[in-house]
């Protein structure tokens, strides 16, 4: 079970777009996650005309390792570390400082 899932809003610690919030997009690998707006580049298209791509500089998200960002507790608002307990039979993720599940609506 994964710490850091599609759709969690994650804030990054380290790197060049420190302290940015955003929304995990996808999982490219298992220690890789896209989040939107963080490790934006600029690159380079040629433009081609069989598929109708049109050639320029585009912004491209690049994906980041999962060590560099916190899932964002909302009941802080701040990054924290994820554990994992047993509730009701079922395995969940849970914030480690007050002990809230993931995703659980308050």
């Amino acid at each position: 079970m994964q710490r850091i899932r599609k759709g969690d809003e994650v804030i990054v610690i380290a790197g060049k777009d420190k302290g940015v919030k955003g929304i995990v997009t996808a999982r490219t690998d298992d220690r890789h996650i896209v989040v939107e707006g963080v490790n934006v580049v600029k690159k380079c298209v040629r433009p081609n005309p069989m598929t109708g791509a049109e050639g320029g500089i585009v912004d491209k998200t690049l994906p980041i390792d999962q060590s560099n960002v916190m899932l964002v507790n909302p009941a802080t608002g701040k990054g924290d570390r994820v554990g994992f307990k047993e509730v009701d039979g079922k395995k969940v993720r849970v914030f480690k400082s007050n002990g809230a599940v993931v995703g659980a609506k308050a």
